[in-house]
């Protein structure tokens, strides 16, 4: 059991429609599909049914929310903002030492099908698509001025891995005074294991971990 005067200290985050942003990371065809990068890695190695808890969770949970999500947020004139990451290079000399060799192994490369955004959740014109070769959006993509410049000071954060590029990017967010929503049943990693102990971690002075159903309620 954790002490709880730490959560005494929690930002308060609220969502209002003209000041906050669906951030959507990484939902992409290189380790969001079965059909492709990871999953046809691990297909050819037969080792696909490792993945079974993140494909699984990615169709039936992450896809259905974050499109719900989205409705809601353009239906309310709201910012929808899409990141990606890969290699902006083919020979992905751009990339970070230790994304490299995973990178490679997915061809996740700026132009490949993988590299592409899952078709459920393809961005609508207009639209902005920011590529990082980072774990974290702020590292590599000038999101924060972008950010300022539309007069956002709040972010939904969704998409996968939780405990990695989505984790990385709502913490940068956090740290640069942006109000941080993490939506539980629009994230998802490798196992529930991970799921939960990185909300455990984020809702600890980072801000808030929420339900797709209670930013829709509240946005309403």
């Amino acid at each position: 059991m954790q002490p709880g005067y730490i959560d005494e200290f929690t930002r308060s985050v609220r969502l209002g429609v003209a000041t906050t942003a669906l951030l959507v990371v990484d939902m992409q065809n290189a380790s969001g599909s079965r059909r492709h990068g990871l999953g046809k890695m691990l297909a050819a190695q037969g080792r696909l049914a490792d993945a079974e808890y993140r494909f699984a969770r990615i169709e039936q949970l992450i896809v259905p929310n974050i499109a719900r999500l989205a409705r809601v947020f353009r239906d309310r004139h709201a910012r929808v903002i899409y990141v990606t990451y890969g290699s902006n290079q083919p020979d992905h000399a751009d990339a970070p030492v230790h994304l490299k060799s995973w990178l490679v192994a997915t061809n996740n490369c700026a132009g490949t099908e993988e590299h592409e955004i899952v078709p459920a959740l393809r961005p609508e014109p207009g639209e902005l698509v920011l590529n990082k070769t980072t774990m974290g959006a702020f590292g590599s993509t000038g999101i924060d001025a972008h950010l300022k410049s539309m007069g956002i000071d709040t972010l939904v954060v969704t998409g996968v891995s939780t405990n990695n590029c989505v984790a990385m990017t709502a913490m940068e967010a956090a740290d640069r005074q942006y109000g941080v929503a993490l939506v539980s049943d629009a994230t998802g990693t490798c196992s529930d294991e991970m799921q939960l102990a990185y909300e455990k971690t984020f809702r600890r002075l980072w801000g808030r971990v929420v339900t797709t159903d209670e930013v829709i309620s509240e946005l309403r």
